[in-house]
């Protein structure tokens, strides 16, 4: 409206006769509007339609004739512009004054604000000065863990029943492009010995242990984007099949290994290596349950040119999955299919037997889990279960893998004695052999107490019999697990 006011105001002066004063009076006495409704020829089909809108909305800055006209389409006299640029200009200046008086009012709060916001953007201007990068987030978990089983030999009578203390150091760095998606690189070291906390085929074997001794290794590293709203594709050089899917549980005690693979470790086997997978989410409102699947690769050579990523002697894992996933509860089937060199993970191997698939062999493993979880914490703990089946055909040699099966039930409970704390015990059997005539059987109890957002301690005890490993005896350990996140 200004437009054609100024255009107005640097028009040829009219002459006192051409001047209608009448309408001029009338022009200039007229109230204000306060809706462009009043209007009854402006229409909002009209090309300016939006823009008296908002004049009158916002400013109350349009005034029209006293018989409810505008006269748009008019040409405008310079006394016209000027009433009207004047009424305007009215109404600024009652804004401006109470502007003023509010900026008087709060001038110490303000004054405060002004200090605190120039602190903020020196901060800001440091950290963007010295930040180590503007995509990528470093996440870390330090694992202390105090721990070992007495009187326990190896077959060969070395003496590996002494208490150790190790740790498990694992530094995630998080990047992501798109916001959306995500390049993980994970650095790890630990210092375990392989008997018995640190390796695959021990029955004693501990999620955060690896025999590392002590040196700094990449052992993850994969991309991770989304595919419209229900599907991500993983790949990259160094991945876990587990890491691609779904693990059906929840107890999560972070204690013995295989207490933490659903009951099925030739399924859920940890496979790590070259690979890539597709895991599909049912949309659904938040809070609701819905179907997963997922399909991933794995070739644990697949970085040796000598085997390659699709030869069947590179150690291939074909795993699929189908189940539900509800808030309280859920449940799948999971399928693998191994070739030689993978592991069916049955963590209790025979004498030099390693639990891998020599030469001439292949696997197919079946997984059934599913658990459920109370909605409040309380007496009733959730309660996790599973069962998992290795066919292996092919027999190869002695040391090769064999047919087996096992199970296991958990029992974990929420905010025990104090809120974030937790307690459980699992009960199973782990991957029983045909060579092995009498059945493994694992028993663990934990406590987790978490003394911070990022500090937990978990004091837990476990018995693990007919342990091939170790001279078929059974025993007892325990550990003292310290984890630290950052």
């Amino acid at each position: 409206m200004l437009v054609p006011v100024a255009l107005g105001l640097v028009a040829p002066a009219v002459n006192a006769a051409e001047l209608n004063t009448e309408d001029v009076n009338k022009y200039t006495s007229a109230a204000q509007v306060t809706s462009i409704t009043q209007f009854s020829d402006v229409q909002p089909t009209d090309w300016a339609y939006q823009a008296l809108t908002n004049l009158v909305d916002r400013y109350g800055c349009v005034a029209g004739y006293p018989n409810g006209t505008y006269k748009g389409g008019q040409a405008m006299t310079r006394f016209e512009a000027a009433a009207l640029l004047n009424s305007c200009l009215d109404r600024v200046t009652e804004t401006t004054d109470e502007l003023q008086r509010l900026l008087k009012e709060f001038q110490n709060e303000l004054a405060v604000l002004k200090g605190r916001v120039d602190g903020l953007e020196g901060r800001v201007g440091n950290l963007e000065a010295t930040q180590f990068s503007t995509t990528t987030k470093l996440k870390g978990e330090a694992n202390f863990i105090l721990g070992g089983v007495p009187g326990l030999e190896t077959n060969k009578g070395a003496d590996v029943g002494n208490t150790a203390f190790n740790y498990d150091l694992r530094l995630n760095f998080d990047t992501s492009f798109t916001g959306k998606d995500l390049l993980r690189t994970r650095l790890r070291s630990g210092n375990f010995s392989s008997d018995p906390f640190g390796s695959s085929s021990s029955l004693f074997k501990l999620d955060k242990a690896e025999s590392l001794a002590d040196q700094v290794t990449i052992d993850r590293l994969y991309y991770q984007f989304p595919v419209g709203k229900s599907v991500t594709l993983t790949a990259g050089p160094l991945v876990r099949n587990t890491e691609m899917t779904w693990v059906p549980s929840a107890y999560k005690s972070e204690i013995l290994d295989f207490f933490q693979l659903a009951g099925a470790p030739g399924v859920y086997n940890k496979a790590t290596g070259a690979g890539f997978g597709a895991q599909w989410k049912q949309p659904t409102k938040k809070g609701q349950g819905g179907f997963i699947a997922g399909l991933n690769y794995v070739a644990q050579d697949g970085d040796s040119t000598e085997t390659g990523v699709f030869n069947s002697d590179g150690a291939l894992n074909v795993l699929a999955q189908a189940g539900y996933r509800a808030p309280q509860w859920g449940a799948a089937v999971g399928y693998r299919y191994g070739t030689e060199g993978s592991r069916v993970r049955t963590f209790n191997a025979l004498t030099g037997g390693s639990g891998a698939l020599v030469a001439g062999q292949e696997s197919n493993s079946i997984a059934l889990s599913a658990y459920w979880q109370p909605s409040e914490s309380g007496f009733v703990p959730s309660i996790s279960a599973g069962y998992g089946y290795n066919g292996v055909s092919g027999k190869g040699s002695a040391t090769g893998a064999t047919d087996s099966d096992s199970w296991y039930v958990g029992l974990q409970w929420s905010d025990v004695f104090a809120q974030g704390n937790s307690a459980g015990v699992a009960v199973g059997q782990p991957g029983n052999s045909e060579n092995i005539p009498d059945d493994s059987t694992m028993l663990e109890v934990f406590y987790k107490f978490q003394v911070t957002d990022n500090i937990s301690i978990t004091p837990a005890l476990f018995y693990v019999s007919n342990n091939q490993r170790f001279q078929n005896e059974s025993a007892w350990g325990g550990v003292v697990q310290t984890k630290f996140t950052f």
